[in-house]
Order: structure tokens, then sequence, then C-alpha cells
């Protein structure tokens, strides 16, 4: 297995905190930074040493690949804030554009033929790269479908600037899935919530290979 770039997951909400335990599980370090210190802190001294807290902007200058693991209307923020430090990183985006519809369930934000990964897409810092990725999958398939036996899930991902599928493949491997690319960021719609690739979708569950590209 290659060497995987340096990732930081920014944010330790419940998909957070998913995507870090994954790469902790496969013995893999990460930063993690979140706008509450301590409690990156408290994630970082139970991770057997794999994981290391940081600033915010600590982490985006120590890593090659972000995961700002923030809801979907935080990014105009996150990218003001932090866009000069962001030139050259690859962000993954795992953002979904959704909302508790005040029924139990979830309704989406944003018009029914647009996608987070387009939208954020063009807000992003000059010199930034997008990939639309790990929000295939709810948390508690993330945490749970990781290392799947005896074949591996699969996580779908969209990207438009193809140099960098290479890192962001290995960050998926090294969490312990399948990576499987749907195309460029104009895809996003499907691998996002309600998408016919999503698990809250037409899709319905985590698949392995062979079912993912029957779908493509």
């Amino acid at each position: 297995m290659e060497t995987l770039k340096k990732v930081a997951v920014i944010g330790l909400g419940n998909i957070g905190k998913a995507i870090a335990n994954d790469l902790i599980k496969n013995n893999h370090e990460v930063i993690v930074a979140s706008r509450n210190s301590e409690e990156a802190s408290n994630f970082a001294e139970h991770s057997g040493g794999l994981a290391q807290s940081m600033s915010i902007k600590e982490a985006i200058n120590t890593v090659d690949v972000i995961i700002p693991a923030i809801w979907f209307g935080s990014f105009k923020d996150f990218f003001n804030d932090y866009g000069d430090l962001l030139k050259d990183k690859t962000i993954i985006d795992v953002s979904n554009p959704i909302a508790p519809d005040g029924n139990g369930g979830f309704k989406k934000i944003i018009g029914e033929r647009e996608s987070a990964g387009e939208l954020n897409k063009a807000i992003l810092p000059k010199g930034s790269k997008l990939v639309k990725a790990f929000g295939t999958l709810g948390a508690e398939t993330l945490a749970g479908a990781s290392n799947g036996s005896p074949e591996k899930s699969v996580l779908f991902y969209a990207s438009d600037d193809i140099e960098v599928n290479h890192e962001v493949e290995e960050v998926i491997k090294n969490a312990g899935f399948e990576p499987l690319r749907v195309g460029g960021i104009d895809q996003s719609i499907r691998i996002e919530v309600f998408g016919d690739l999503h698990e809250f979708g037409a899709l319905g569950k985590a698949v392995n290979l062979t079912e993912a590209k029957s779908k493509l």
C-alpha cells in the first residue's frame, strides 16, 4: 500500500469522526481540527497516537488533503476565512445540502437540479482543487462498512481535476473502501443525498464494486 498523503479532518461531527476513525482503524495518521479545540484534543488523546490535534490554520498548512466535515452552508465562511491558505490544496467536500424537514426527515435546501459540489466549486478559492467524496454514505455506514469482507464497499467520488484522482483514491482506500469515480463535479448530484448513487437515495445501501459499476 502506498504512503497516504497527509490528511486533515476539520470538524468532528458524526461524519468527521467516522472518517477520522476509519483512517485510524487502518493505522494511518490523521490530523484533526475543530473550532472547539478541546473536542479535537480529546479525540486525539483517545486515538492510540494516530491522531494529532491542531488549530484549523495549522492543520491546513501541514497537510496535502483537507476534508472539511462541515455543513454545506458553512463552506462560504470556511473559504472566506482560510482561502489564502488553501491554494494548492486538495479539498474533499463531504457535504450534503439538506436540513431537517420538521417531520423527522430531511429536505433539500437548494434547487432540485443543483448540487452542493457544483455550488462549492463555484466559490472555491483560487488554486484549490475540489473533489466530492465520502458524503455518499451516511455516518453510521461510513463507520460500520469500512474494511468490508469479502468485498469492500464502494465510495463514489466526482472530480474535475484528474491529476488529484490518484491521491483521493488512496485516501478512500486507506479508509477501508473501494473508490469509483462517477465523472466530473457536474455529477455530484448523483452522489449526494436523494441522488441515484447515494445510500439515502435510489441506491439505498452500501454496494460492492460490481454492483456499483452496474449503476453507472
